[in-house]
């Protein structure tokens, strides 16, 4: 019974989480009037809860394997009341910040779900419901918008006070709705690390959620103070609008990850770092009001997508070390969302302004573009090696000159050569001497004039035996029409009696 409850629930805890992790940047305006802040620890402040909320999902997504996602959301909410009251009581900047590092334990809470909720449906059907599990980005929004309504009347300490209720609501509703009898997997932690580390898949979806989810959070933690700082909008209206942006991002989540359902991703992905490469431009030269919206929502809309589609992405290529791999990736973003905010903050006490970072952010999109691009060649090839490597037919690949360049292991095993043996040798080698030179000479003809020959041939393996081959060779041309390679493929017809 408890297992129908798993994908809603988690997705409230996870709604929760954020609502908790971004509790500072929310209320910072609010803040800020009570606590002296520094203008260049502003960004300080709101980019430390992603320190521990990042880092902390590496653990937090093994353990979700180890003793279950109940008790990890149960122990993480338990454990977030202490930072959450710090915070409500904090009279100095060191407050913010000690208690800051804490509240990333909200943040952490990610790599749970996306760890456990894949246990409870098919293959097919995982990127949709990790796609749905990320709703949970919406407690961004809650907070973003909801937080500023309340400081007005109640004060930003009251309004962090009432977390608290939330924290304990929680830990009782899992305590009771919780699946007790989740399916576990006790592998020692380094062990899966060292089983993933040395794959460039798990670093390239790291690199490309480093950019999805981190413009998500980094934008989170950046537009309400920013807007009201450059654009001199009210702190509710600033809120609002960012609510937006969260909503929107968080929206397209779902959909990025029924998308890579149903179409290949890495087509969605390059898709989505083209559209960030440009919105990220647009950004880059300071526009108005209105268009700096546009870019913002692109961004909203790319971002969202592609968090869907990576998770999509990771249980098909490791499902064995889902948990851990999908702590490194979610690690990765929070990260992301860390650095932008104090990037952005450097570059604009240098020089005044903002397009640098935003300039330099198209170019990071860019770059992850190029790298989707190789990676599905990569695949494509990688795919036609698996092929090639696994065919029953004998296959050997020669130059124009007709010296042997590579062959697979059914070569191997219907005529005895090795791969040693075989290459920079001629195909002469498995020559019988049953064929006239006129056979040879006609074969030849054939396949100058068509490009193709197939017929019977007797061929000798390496201890001497004789055997009947049915052989296709293939020529192979260039974009001129130039001969480069040849392509035999052939399988062992000899009768028995």
């Amino acid at each position: 019974m408890a297992k129908k409850f798993q994908l809603p629930l988690q997705t409230f805890n996870l709604i929760l989480g954020f609502m908790v992790w971004v509790i500072l940047s929310s209320l910072l305006s609010y803040i800020k009037q009570d606590i002296p802040i520094p203008a260049d620890r502003l960004a300080l402040v709101t980019a430390i809860p992603v320190v521990l909320g990042s880092i902390l999902r590496i653990p937090f997504g093994y353990y979700a394997n180890v003793i279950g996602s109940r008790l990890v959301f149960m122990i993480s909410f338990i454990l977030l009341l202490f930072p959450v009251y710090y915070i409500s009581e904090a009279n100095s900047l060191s407050d913010l910040i000690i208690g800051g590092i804490f509240l990333g334990i909200g943040g952490a809470v990610f790599s749970v779900g996306v760890t456990s909720i894949p246990k409870y449906f098919p293959k097919e059907k995982h990127g949709l419901v990790n796609g749905i599990y990320g709703l949970g980005n919406a407690g961004t929004a809650i907070s973003t918008f909801a937080a500023p309504v309340l400081a007005d009347r109640y004060g930003w300490s009251t309004t962090i006070k009432l977390y608290l209720i939330l924290l304990l609501v929680f830990v009782v509703i899992n305590f009771f709705l919780g699946d007790r009898k989740e399916k576990r997997m006790k592998t020692p932690l380094m062990k899966e690390i060292k089983a993933v580390y040395k794959n460039e898949k798990l670093w390239l979806f790291s690199m490309f959620y480093f950019i999805t989810f981190g413009l998500f959070v980094a934008l989170t933690v950046f537009l309400p103070n920013f807007l009201v700082t450059n654009f001199e909008l009210t702190r509710v209206d600033a809120g609002i609008r960012t609510a937006g942006f969260i909503v929107l991002c968080t929206l397209m989540r779902p959909v990025g990850g029924w998308l890579g359902d149903k179409f290949k991703p890495n087509y969605l992905l390059m898709i989505v770092f083209a559209g960030l490469t440009l919105s990220s431009i647009l950004l880059a030269f300071s526009p108005s009001i209105r268009l700096y919206t546009v870019g913002c929502l692109s961004i909203a809309l790319c971002a969202g997508i592609g968090n869907g589609v990576i998770f999509k992405l990771v249980p098909q290529y490791f499902s064995k070390q889902a948990g851990t791999v999908n702590g490194i990736v979610s690690m990765m973003g929070g990260l992301g969302g860390f650095f932008p905010p104090l990037i952005l903050s450097a570059i604009h006490s240098i020089t005044g302004q903002y397009s640098i970072g935003f300039m330099a952010l198209s170019q990071v999109a860019l770059a992850s573009l190029i790298l989707v691009l190789w990676m599905h060649y990569t695949d494509k090839l990688k795919v036609s090696d698996e092929v090639f490597r696994s065919t029953g037919q004998g296959i050997l690949v020669t130059d124009a000159a007709g010296v042997i360049k590579s062959i697979n292991p059914a070569f191997t095993v219907l005529t005895g050569l090795t791969e040693k043996e075989a290459l920079n040798q001629k195909p002469s080698i498995l020559k019988s001497g049953k064929q006239s030179r006129a056979f040879y000479d006609e074969m030849w003809n054939n396949i100058r004039t068509s490009g193709q020959w197939q017929g019977e041939i007797w061929n000798r393996r390496k201890n001497g035996e004789e055997y009947l081959q049915l052989l296709t060779i293939n020529t192979v041309r260039d974009e001129s029409g130039d001969v480069v390679r040849y392509v035999g493929s052939f399988s062992d017809i000899t009768p028995h009696n």
